[in-house]
């Protein structure tokens, strides 16, 4: 496929997905929807794909939906019984679905602003990475509408009580706010020192054996599916742990007792994150220790 709407490169085993069209503060049209969704499945069915970067392009994360796909929708018809509006809708919850299930780690890099579907797409990653000066917003409702798809995201990621803050006010909040709210788990100072900290949480990513951290997800995602046997679940955690100490384990446990980086060990500079998200690289970039 052909991408229009993103900038995607896989390499160092990583899904690189850069949210693209600044024009609109990278606003989440019906055709980039589309393209994250090829993107999702790509990576899904890639055994090589060991973690999946979200970012958005020139320094924006994503201004939400597009306010001018909400018109269309008022003025569009169709021949069945269903409102075009409610299947329109429910493609975004298909898209943060297939997101949160992918098997590897996701990490979501946020700079300018995560507005409404934006905040939700950053909900559904793993790990969120933000600048101080970042804002978040459910800001459906300040247009009489509601955060209707990412509502059950936002909540699994900050729990009722703030996402209900959070929806009813369409309160915005920074970076730092965010951080001490749950949604964010690391800042940054600015975008040359979010590159270097992307690169700091990857190398952390590499570090760990590909099949554990995708055994792990599988394994917490229990939960999410609905099964509360606590005896299930942890006979299941045996015997993911059997096959990661028979397979990947015995070279982790090896590297361990020898010192020395595991085979699977990767290492990114600040430099290799600005440039795959499309970025000019500054000379002085670096990554911390």
């Amino acid at each position: 496929m052909k991408y229009e709407h993103l900038l995607v490169e896989h390499t160092h085993h990583i899904f690189w997905v850069t949210l693209h069209r600044p024009e609109t503060r990278n606003a989440l049209s019906p055709e980039m929807v589309a393209e994250l969704a090829h993107a999702f499945i790509q990576a899904a069915h890639d055994d090589a794909v060991r973690a999946v970067v979200l970012r958005g392009s020139a320094g924006f994360f994503s201004a939400g939906g597009h306010v001018g796909n909400f018109q269309s929708r008022l003025q569009a018809t169709d021949h069945t019984e269903v409102d075009p509006a409610v299947n329109r809708n429910r493609a975004f919850g298909h898209l943060l679905q297939a997101l949160t299930a992918l098997p590897m780690p996701v990490l979501a890099v946020v700079e300018g602003a995560a507005m409404g579907g934006g905040m939700g797409l950053a909900c559904c990653a793993d790990i969120v990475l933000a600048t101080e000066d970042a804002r978040f917003a459910l800001s459906e409702t300040g247009l009489g509408l509601i955060p209707a798809q990412i509502a059950p995201f936002v909540q699994a990621r900050v729990g009722r009580r703030v996402a209900l803050r959070l929806g009813l006010s369409g309160e915005r909040v920074s970076g730092a706010l965010a951080q001490s709210l749950g949604l964010v788990d690391a800042l940054a100072a600015d975008s040359d020192a979010l590159n270097a900290l992307q690169a700091q949480w990857l190398n952390r990513i590499l570090a760990c054996g590909p099949q554990a951290n995708r055994a792990l997800k599988a394994l917490l995602s229990r939960d999410v599916a609905g099964d509360h046997s606590l005896g299930a679940w942890l006979d299941d955690a045996a015997q993911r742990f059997a096959q990661c100490l028979r397979g990947e384990g015995a070279e982790g446990i090896a590297a361990f007792r020898e010192r020395r980086p595991a085979a699977w060990a990767v290492t990114l500079q600040a430099a290799d994150v600005a440039r795959l998200h499309g970025r000019s690289v500054s000379p002085s970039l670096s990554s911390p220790a």
